[in-house]
C-alpha cells in the first residue's frame, strides 16, 4: 500500500511539474511576443521624387534657413538647419585656426541649377556644337543635369573657391588640409575626390564641395532605390540622361566614404 501512494504521489509531482514548466515556457513566449510586438519599428523616412529632384522652394521649407550675409558671398542662399549649425561650429574652429570659411553656393534647387545647366549648353551651341551626348558629357565635369544635384537636399557646399587651380596656391592648400583633417569632426566630407580605381566614375575632383552625411548618406539612399534615368526631364539635352547612365554614373558616382 505504501509503494502505491508513494507512487501514486511521484506521478502527480511529474505531472505538476510538467505542467508548471509549460505554464512558465507559456508565459515567456508570451512576454517575448509582447517585446517584440512593442519594440518600435525602424521605419526608413519618406523621402519624394520631388525633393531628391530639387522641385521646391527652400525658402518654403521648414527645415532650411536663410545663410547668414556674413558667411557667403551669396545672397538669398539658403541650407538645411541642421547642416547650417555644423557649419557655424567648423566655421568657428576653423577661424581659430586661422582659416575663413566662406560659403559659395549652397541649396540650389531645379530652377537654379536649369540655369546653370542651359546657360552652358547655350554657349556650346553658340560655339558650333551640335551632338548632344557630347555637349552634356563636357558640362558634367563640374556641372550636374538638373534633378541629380546634391545640392538640391540642402547638405552640400561650396567652400571659398570653385577652381581646383586656387587650391592650388598657399591659401588655398591650407585651407584643402585643414578641410581635409577637421571637416569630418562636424560631418562634413568630400564627395567629388581624385577620379580613379575608387572613384572611376562622375564628376571631376571638386576640392571646393563638401556634403554634410549625416543627411546626405539618407538622400543618396533613396536616390539609389528611387531616382531612374528616365525621370530626368525639362531642360535642354535632358534627352541624354538615359544613354549617358547620369543617376549610375554621376549621382551614385561619389567617393565610397558618402555613400
Amino acid at each position: 500500500m505504501l509503494r502505491s501512494i508513494v507512487f501514486l504521489l511521484a506521478i502527480c509531482c511529474t505531472i505538476s511539474c510538467e505542467s508548471q514548466k509549460k505554464e512558465a515556457d507559456n508565459i515567456k513566449t508570451s512576454q517575448l511576443s509582447i517585446q517584440k510586438d512593442t519594440l518600435p519599428a525602424e521605419a526608413e523616412p519618406e523621402i519624394s521624387i520631388e525633393f531628391l529632384t530639387g522641385k521646391f522652394d527652400p525658402a518654403n521649407q521648414p527645415d532650411f534657413v536663410k545663410i547668414d550675409p556674413s558667411h557667403t558671398d551669396k545672397t538669398g542662399i539658403y541650407l538645411q538647419k541642421e547642416v547650417y549649425s555644423q557649419f557655424l561650429k567648423m566655421r568657428e574652429a576653423a577661424a581659430k585656426d586661422g582659416i575663413q570659411l566662406i560659403i559659395r553656393s549652397a541649396t540650389r534647387n531645379f530652377d537654379a541649377q536649369k540655369r546653370i545647366w542651359e546657360r552652358k549648353w547655350q554657349a556650346l551651341e553658340a560655339n558650333g556644337r551640335k551632338d548632344e551626348k557630347e555637349m552634356a558629357m563636357e558640362i558634367l565635369q563640374y556641372s550636374s543635369m538638373p534633378g541629380t544635384s546634391r545640392h538640391h537636399w540642402g547638405t552640400d557646399i561650396d567652400l571659398n573657391s570653385v577652381d581646383n587651380q586656387w587650391f592650388g596656391s598657399p591659401e588655398g592648400q591650407k585651407l584643402y588640409k585643414w578641410l581635409i583633417e577637421h571637416a569630418g569632426k562636424f560631418g562634413f566630407y568630400q564627395p567629388y575626390t581624385a577620379k580613379g580605381t575608387i572613384r572611376p566614375d562622375g564628376y571631376e575632383e571638386e576640392k571646393w564641395h563638401w556634403s554634410y552625411l549625416p543627411l546626405s548618406k539618407i538622400y543618396i539612399k533613396a536616390a539609389e532605390i528611387h531616382l531612374k534615368d528616365d525621370l530626368i526631364s525639362g531642360f535642354k539635352g535632358s534627352n541624354t540622361a538615359s544613354e549617358i547612365g547620369v543617376v549610375r554614373k554621376y549621382v551614385l558616382g561619389i567617393d565610397p566614404q558618402c555613400k
